[in-house]
């Protein structure tokens, strides 16, 4: 049977594109787009308000998770091989006598039962196992390294874990991960991942911003990773920016001018960070020093997809409420023709931003701008 950890609590189907509400559930987001959709602002399972926008935060650790459960389950165990019990591999984890084959073995079987099995993860998290993995995420050992951030991962899907993960300190290690030399690109990215994962409560969003270069290590992969790193520190940089605090930090860390160029080669997820960047005074300010700003956002607005095109009309609304001269700038690129077009458009979010963004440029008209 499928495990109910993967299947969307609208739909009760096995979730294809899980993404994450305010509230910190998860949903497919067809189902949940259907629901905001219909007009409601609340959340299906707490009844809690949403934010305004309400915004969906891709959850790709348990796309990854259920990628894996329905391409390759697990084999049952042969009756006369039973595998180790759990508290057999966390003994070996703490044990400072474990070799490392042994630890590494236990970390992969740790992982692989944890992925379907919610109970056992609550159950890692209560019997001292955290402190463990977390040594095996300090190692310089490669492959203990990344076998233990993907076990890390797979504790922090719980939103009852994620506090007492943090607690325990496991945004130093991931941190550390990011900044440090010599480290895998996968385990840099499961390492982004992970601080997107601890993000979902609003609580380690501001723990995590704070934490000295936690933001600046994300820009950084932003400059210098591959595409999957890039892709998911922009989907961590979006998540922890979803709290104001940390938006001023991003932008001192020198996001907005890494965003627009990442925007510009067609990377929509850097869109939306500039979306959240663009609610703050010194982003917008940062934005509008920039001269291929405006061209990338209107780029997007007549070539990107749906998301992305509701993300560039939020910014430039945003840009042209606190400036005529990018206001002048926007008019001339012909942004009120576009953005009528679009008020035919299947989307709600994008309909309703086009009207902003048309209002606003109307006004700036209206005023002999």
């Amino acid at each position: 049977m499928d495990p109910d950890d993967f299947k969307c609590p609208i739909s009760l189907e096995i979730m294809s594109d899980p993404v994450i509400l305010s509230s910190g559930h998860t949903f497919d987001r067809s189902s949940i787009q259907r629901w905001l959709d219909s007009g409601h602002r609340t959340c299906p399972i707490t009844q809690l308000p949403l934010s305004e926008p309400p915004s969906l935060i891709p959850n790709h650790a348990l796309r990854s998770l259920i990628s894996n459960y329905t391409l390759a389950p697990l084999p049952k165990p042969q009756s006369n091989h039973p595998p180790p019990h759990p508290q057999t591999l966390v003994s070996t984890l703490t044990s400072p006598s474990s070799p490392i084959n042994s630890k590494l073995n236990s970390l992969d079987q740790l992982s692989k039962l944890s992925k379907r099995d919610s109970s056992l993860r609550r159950w890692l998290t209560e019997s001292g196992a955290v402190s463990a993995v977390l040594n095996c995420v300090d190692s310089h050992d490669a492959n203990l390294q990344h076998k233990a951030l993907n076990l890390l991962l797979n504790l922090s899907l719980d939103d009852d874990n994620k506090v007492g993960l943090v607690a325990e300190g496991a945004i130093r290690r991931v941190v550390a991960v990011l900044r440090g030399g010599g480290v895998s690109s996968e385990s840099r990215a499961v390492a982004a991942t992970t601080l997107t994962s601890l993000a979902v409560v609003e609580v380690n969003k501001a723990t995590i911003g704070a934490y000295p270069y936690a933001i600046r290590a994300l820009v950084s992969l932003l400059i210098e990773g591959n595409g999957r790193e890039k892709k998911e520190a922009a989907t961590a940089l979006y998540a922890i920016c979803s709290y104001p605090g940390n938006r001023v930090r991003a932008v001192e860390c020198g996001a907005v001018p890494v965003l627009i160029g990442m925007a510009g080669s067609g990377v929509e997820r850097a869109v939306e960070v500039l979306g959240l960047l663009a609610k703050c005074e010194e982003g917008r300010e940062n934005m509008m020093q920039l001269s291929e700003c405006i061209g990338v956002l209107v780029h997007v607005l007549r070539n990107g997809s749906s998301r992305g095109v509701q993300y560039a009309l939020m910014t430039l609304t945003l840009l042209c409420s606190n400036s005529k001269d990018v206001s002048l700038e926007v008019l001339k690129e012909g942004v009120v023709e576009i953005c009528v077009n679009l008020l035919g458009t299947d989307n709600e979010k994008v309909r309703r931003n086009a009207s902003s963004l048309i209002q606003v440029l109307r006004g700036k008209r209206m005023m002999g701008f």
